[in-house]
């Protein structure tokens, strides 16, 4: 039988966010979880991804999952900010998480590998052999969650294990490490069908990491103030 104290996590948890900083406008929300890390135990390792595509949804928009009414399924997204919500899109899961409102939620659309004292080599492997690529060959870190359904899978996320749950700080949880994103990218959110909202700038990406986002939106003939808008967090701030 496993200790059970090894499940805990080899640092303090002071930095893991709480479920008040879920309890926020969806779009604020989308931001400011933009360079946080995402932690999922899997076996004795942790696996780790910063933050860096997220979309808002909103109840009375068209493009959610809630604006076409509760469910089961859907319970989630009518919980208090701080619930998991996960769906699978794709032929694979995505992760949600609900913010302040019934029906209000941010997608994470991509994040980037991350590695540090807690997430080592080893935790990149891992991820790895959660996701090759479609020769079954090992993906390269930087594209491992260059989308919500390769995210998912590199991180060894499922809808059965963690749909309409909490975080848990013993297994998955998302950490503040301090690190603000110094502008960030604002546009449109990707495959929403016309006549559904598909207009709204609800997405937001990492600058610094657009590249590795699932479609660059600095992207050879967009254009700044007609197909995205650049924030810059400090601004919002003050």
């Amino acid at each position: 039988m496993s200790n059970p104290s090894s499940a805990r996590p080899p640092w303090p948890i002071g930095r893991a966010l709480s479920a008040a900083f879920f309890d926020r406008d969806a779009c604020l929300l989308a931001q400011e979880l933009l360079g946080k890390i995402i932690r999922h135990r899997v076996g004795e390792l942790w696996l780790s991804a910063r933050i860096i595509e997220t979309e808002a949804y909103y109840l009375a928009e068209k493009g959610s999952h809630a604006s076409l009414g509760y469910t089961h399924k859907r319970r989630a997204l009518f919980m208090d900010g701080g619930h998991i919500y996960m769906y699978y899109a794709r032929g694979g899961d995505s992760l949600n998480f609900s913010a302040q409102g019934p029906g209000n939620a941010v997608l994470i659309k991509s994040a980037f590998t991350w590695q540090d004292q807690h997430s080592g080599p080893a935790s990149v492997a891992q991820m790895q052999a959660n996701n090759p690529n479609a020769q079954g060959q090992a993906r390269p870190p930087e594209q491992l969650c260059a989308g919500q359904t390769l995210l998912c899978r590199a991180l060894g996320l499922k809808v059965p294990d963690w749909d309409a749950q909490r975080f848990d700080e013993q297994r998955l949880f998302v950490e503040d490490i301090g690190q603000t994103p110094a502008q960030i990218i604002q546009c449109p959110r990707l495959g929403i069908p016309a006549g559904r909202d598909e207009h709204l700038l609800h997405r937001f990406v990492d600058a610094e990491y657009a590249r590795f986002c699932t479609r660059n939106p600095l992207r050879r003939g967009q254009q700044s103030g007609l197909h995205y808008h650049l924030l810059n967090p400090k601004d919002r701030d003050s």
